[in-house]
């Protein structure tokens, strides 16, 4: 067994004035107005939803995009490797991660009409762990 080695003193004044404030961690139960924002795009991570929790949020997240007249929608959804849904017959192995059931939902619901096209991610954005969706200008 490997004995832990105790953090310095200048390490643990960092962390308790980190955890006093930790602004950089996202409440996902909190509203959709506390994610990143920049150039017109608009950035949300799904990891830890459900299908349906994810559902519920894009739909949420591209109204206020339409509304707060945002063009384009980075969507972390991850590459679903840690998914369980491949143990599961009853489940698609494919519809049963975010990555391909996302885009679906959103094809298939009324939020398709303000969507332009629905891409993976470029490398630098998330890759084949994040998409794309560019809105219509309404």
């Amino acid at each position: 067994m490997i004995k832990k080695k105790e953090p310095n003193l200048e390490d643990k004044k960092i962390w308790d004035e980190y955890i006093k404030n930790p602004s950089d961690i996202y409440d996902k139960d909190q509203g959709v107005s506390n994610n990143i924002h920049r150039k017109g795009r608009y950035e949300f991570d799904l990891h830890g939803f459900t299908l349906d929790e994810a559902n519920s949020k894009v739909k949420e997240i591209i109204e206020y995009c339409v509304k707060n007249k945002f063009r384009e929608l980075l969507l972390i959804t991850g590459k679903g490797i840690h998914s369980t849904s491949d143990n599961d017959a009853y489940i698609s192995k494919n519809l049963g991660k975010l990555k391909y059931s996302v885009p679906e939902f959103i094809k298939t619901s009324e939020l398709n009409k303000f969507v332009i096209s629905i891409n993976d991610a470029e490398k630098k954005d998330g890759g084949e762990g994040a998409i794309i969706i560019r809105l219509k200008n309404l």
